[in-house]
């Protein structure tokens, strides 16, 4: 049994979402050895042999499952084959974990529907040393979950400025998206290399970042989930679309992929997804300034989309972002985004509470979403996968879209590290 972790030893600052602005209470400092607070032990990767056989590994004497190395790209639809409709739900969504407290919570989800993406959530100054063993100890209860493929995303939110999960020895202070804004696109990166190797040195091997919103200068103090925050690149199209390109460059040459959010853009509203119940934008189109932007991540070899919360009355009025179909199309065809879609978060965000925890993973996933995002309340997570399976089993439609997201995401995870 997981034993509970205890990172910190005061009260941690929870951010609201995965992706949200800048939670409430006190930074926690870092533990001492005499505060009687216990680290998970570290537990390391199995090597991978030259021939990765994406079957169930054999097992031990104890009667454990010795999981198998993660497939190589060409691997993937022979591993879906194996994969019961279980694992590959568990493929397509992504809990919580909370950087100090407890941990039995997500790893029973994690152990019971077969979660094979984790976020850190929350907020953190204990360091690398602490983190570097909190992920090993639940990258060891994801690898022995999902024997066919072991790899974890481990994701957190770490833009810098106000939204910043990961801070203390080992982590930089990370300046705020305005003032990213003001360096060169090439010191951008290089400093960008440096924060991402300070993730991929403790397991992270996803940022919920770059944001790619555009924000107008004259609405930015309205503007209360990106403008207000300073959590934009500037003002303009130009600015925005350079320092994200280059935050997201930096941190991929370290080995950590990316995230551009909020598609297709929260720079012009005035409600907070996380904490309004519906949050509307009425002049965000098709070619909006945010959605060049967009583009220009894209281009620029993006692994991940995040989707808005809100609802945008130019492209569909009808749904929010993250449940729209148009939206997703507009990524896929307009864009030529092949990577993988993701929901901002769909636990506890007020934006999405008028629908039960299970049909927001459904409405998501037949949306064309890929990958479901439950950081904030990790308990959404159980009913989200059990809907998800019972929707694919009795339409064959929507297990083809099962498989299809799974496909997407196993792929993102055979292309890191």
């Amino acid at each position: 049994m997981v034993r509970v972790v205890r990172v910190l030893s005061v009260l941690v600052l929870l951010s609201v979402a995965g992706c949200g602005g800048p939670g409430e209470g006190a930074r926690p400092s870092a533990p001492s050895e005499a505060s009687g607070t216990t680290t998970p032990s570290a537990s390391p990767a199995p090597p991978a042999p030259a021939t990765p056989d994406p079957s169930p590994g054999p097992t031990t004497s104890e009667g454990t499952v010795t999981p198998s190395p993660r497939p190589a790209p060409s691997d993937i639809d022979e591993l879906l084959e194996k994969m019961t409709l279980e694992e590959k739900v568990g493929q397509i969504i992504m809990v919580g974990v909370p950087v100090t407290g407890e941990l039995e919570t997500p790893a029973a989800v994690i152990r019971d529907h077969h979660v094979a993406n984790v976020f850190l959530h929350g907020r953190t100054e204990a360091g690398q040393a602490p983190m570097r063993e909190l992920v090993d100890e639940v990258t060891a209860v994801g690898a022995a979950a999902n024997p066919r493929d072991p790899l974890m995303l481990v994701a957190t939110d770490q833009e810098g400025g106000l939204v910043q999960v990961l801070r203390g020895p080992g982590f930089s202070e990370i300046p705020s998206a305005v003032e990213q804004a003001e360096l060169s696109p090439g010191e951008l990166r290089r400093e960008a290399r440096r924060w991402g190797q300070e993730l991929a040195d403790v397991g992270v091997n996803l940022n919920l970042a770059p944001v790619a919103d555009v924000v107008s200068r004259e609405t930015a103090a309205s503007n209360e989930p990106i403008g207000a925050i300073q959590r934009n690149y500037g003002f303009t199209l130009r600015s925005v679309t350079e320092g994200s390109v280059a935050f997201g460059a930096g941190m991929r040459a370290s080995g950590v992929a990316t995230t551009p959010k909020h598609f297709p853009g929260l720079g012009l509203t005035l409600g907070n997804t996380d904490t309004a119940a519906k949050v509307v934008d009425t002049v965000t189109g098709r070619d909006a300034k945010s959605v060049r932007a967009f583009r220009g991540n894209v281009e620029a070899g993006a692994e991940f989309v995040m989707m808005s919360s809100a609802y945008y009355e130019l492209i569909d009025a009808r749904n929010p972002a993250l449940f729209s179909p148009a939206m997703v199309r507009l990524l896929r065809k307009d864009l030529g985004f092949d990577g993988v879609v993701m929901t901002d978060d769909v636990s506890a965000a007020a934006a999405v509470q008028p629908w039960p925890a299970g049909e927001r993973a459904v409405r998501a996933v037949e949306a064309g979403v890929d990958l479901v995002l439950a950081s904030a309340d990790p308990t959404t997570a159980g009913p989200m996968a059990e809907a998800l399976v019972t929707r694919a089993k009795s339409d064959p439609r929507f297990a083809d879209r099962i498989d299809e997201a799974a496909a997407r995401v196993l792929r993102a995870k055979s292309a890191l590290g």
